[in-house]
C-alpha cells in the first residue's frame, strides 16, 4: 500500500505542478508579467514549494538507488516536515483561500489536485510508510523554518513586486497589524500539526516495535 500510495502521489503530483505550470505562465504574462517574473511569481507560493517537495521526497525513495539520491528528501525527518507543511497547505486553502476565487477549467483541476488530492495522498502514504518512530521533539525547530523563511520571502518581495501571493500577506491593502495576525493564527497552526505529528510518529514506531 505505501509504495502504491507513492506512485500515485508522484504522478498526481507531478501532473500538477507541470500543469500548474503550463497555464499560469501565459496566464501570468497576459497580465503583463515579463517571462522571468512570471515564473518567479508560479514558484512564490507556499503550496508550490510545498508540493515540489513532496514530489522530491517521492522521488528520492522510488529512485533505484534509494538513499543514496535526495538523501535529505529521504530522511525521516524531512518526511514528516512536509506531512505537516503539505497538510497546512490543504487546511488553509480549504478554510480560508478557497472562497476568495472561482477556478474554472484547468485551474479548476490544478486546485484540487495540489490542495487536496495530493495532501490527502503524502499524508496516507506517510501514516503508512513513511512514519518510523524516528522523529524527535527537537525536529520542529527545523521544520518552522521552512514557513519563516517563506514569510520573510513573501514580504520582502511584496513591495518589490508590486504583489503578494496570498491576500492575507498584503501589508499595504490590511496592515501590517492584520498580516502579523494572520501569519501568528498560521503559524500556530503550523505547531499544533507538528506536535500531533510527532505524536503520531512515535505512536507508529512503538507498534512497530512490538
Amino acid at each position: 500500500m505505501g509504495r502504491f500510495l507513492q506512485v500515485v502521489g508522484l504522478a498526481v503530483g507531478l501532473a500538477g505542478l507541470v500543469l500548474q505550470f503550463s497555464i499560469t505562465i501565459p496566464a501570468s504574462m497576459e497580465a503583463g508579467r515579463s517571462l522571468l517574473g512570471s515564473v518567479v511569481f508560479y514558484f512564490s507560493f507556499f503550496t508550490i514549494l510545498t508540493n515540489i517537495g513532496a514530489v522530491l521526497v517521492h522521488t528520492s525513495l522510488l529512485s533505484s538507488t534509494g538513499y543514496a539520491w535526495l538523501p535529505a528528501f529521504a530522511a525521516p525527518r524531512m518526511r514528516a516536515g512536509l506531512a505537516v507543511s503539505i497538510t497546512v497547505v490543504c487546511i488553509v486553502y480549504a478554510t480560508v483561500l478557497a472562497r476568495l476565487w472561482q477556478p474554472q477549467g484547468l485551474f479548476l483541476l490544478c486546485d484540487v489536485l495540489l490542495h487536496y488530492v495530493a495532501p490527502v495522498l503524502f499524508v496516507l502514504w506517510w501514516l503508512t510508510a513513511g512514519a518510523d518512530g524516528r522523529t524527535r521533539w527537537s525536529d520542529i525547530s527545523w521544520w518552522v523554518l521552512y514557513p519563516i523563511a517563506y514569510l520573510a520571502y513573501a514580504l520582502v518581495r511584496a513591495p518589490i513586486a508590486g504583489e503578494v501571493p496570498y491576500p492575507f500577506l498584503d501589508v499595504a491593502k490590511n496592515g501590517a497589524a492584520s498580516v502579523a495576525i494572520a501569519a501568528l493564527a498560521i503559524m500556530t497552526l503550523f505547531l499544533v500539526i507538528c506536535v500531533v505529528a510527532v505524536f503520531i510518529d512515535r505512536g507508529i514506531g512503538a507498534r512497530r516495535v512490538r
